[in-house]
């Protein structure tokens, strides 16, 4: 597990760390932001153990706990026990799938009012596998997402051989930004998820962080529109 870093100055860290998921070995990331009002707000939590609660602690005090997407949510209860005092919101969803999670919200469309000054931010609507909710970051012009895009290149630290086999042969991700695997195979109301991802779009970010794969820096917008065409385009086409 790496050490978390400031990715943008005295407002966003990240922390990279491997999970392991269908026989593939990868990265993952959790992403803390500084809110306005100095409290920090944890973003797809990694496992957090004595080294990294202090880390984060002499950031500030952890007042949300967020599970932005159907299959980021593992390490909510290690979160919760390193900071027991901050609020936990989940993407909808997660209750079903993990019943006996113990959380204060659901995730939406419209921001919680102690960020609303930081953050705009969508539930991605359309998909029968996997929804998320995607975080724009308006201070540093950072959307944040989870499996909306992946971004595995020939540059990826600890990818498995089983992942990058499947990403170049089945599904045609390597060094091509797409959507996780699920959402390929799982929209079901094209107009939705286009409504969803449009609403993304008027953002305007400048780089998108990512839980899987490279971080996108560069053309971020241009990447985003690329990687959401098929969804786009069909949902255009039902309106």
């Amino acid at each position: 597990m790496k050490d978390l870093y400031e990715y943008q100055k005295n407002m966003i860290w990240i922390k990279e760390y491997p999970i392991h998921y269908a026989g593939t070995r990868f990265n993952s990331r959790m992403t803390i932001i500084r809110l306005a009002n100095g409290a920090l707000f944890i973003h797809s939590p990694c496992a957090i153990d004595e080294q990294t609660r202090i880390t984060i602690e002499r950031l500030g005090k952890v007042e949300f706990i967020v599970a932005p997407g159907s299959y980021h949510y593992l390490y909510v209860c290690s979160a919760q026990q390193a900071f027991p005092e901050a609020e936990t919101f989940i993407c909808p969803g997660i209750e079903r799938k993990c019943p006996e999670m113990e959380f204060d919200w659901l995730l939406g469309d419209r921001p919680d009012k102690r960020w609303e000054d930081d953050f705009d931010q969508v539930l991605v609507r359309g998909n029968r596998y996997i929804w998320e909710v995607a975080f724009y970051h308006r201070t540093t012009q950072t959307l944040i997402l989870v499996d909306l895009i992946e971004n595995f290149t020939d540059e990826t630290e600890d990818v498995s051989l089983t992942l990058e086999l499947w990403w170049k042969i089945v599904f045609k991700m390597w060094d091509n930004p797409k959507p996780a695997p699920e959402y390929q195979l799982g929209w079901k109301d094209r107009k939705a998820a286009s409504i969803s991802l449009m609403k993304i779009l008027e953002w305007d970010f400048e780089r998108i962080i990512i839980s899987h794969g490279d971080l996108i820096e560069e053309n971020a917008k241009e990447v985003a529109l690329h990687a959401w065409r098929r969804p786009l385009a069909s949902g255009e086409t039902n309106n």
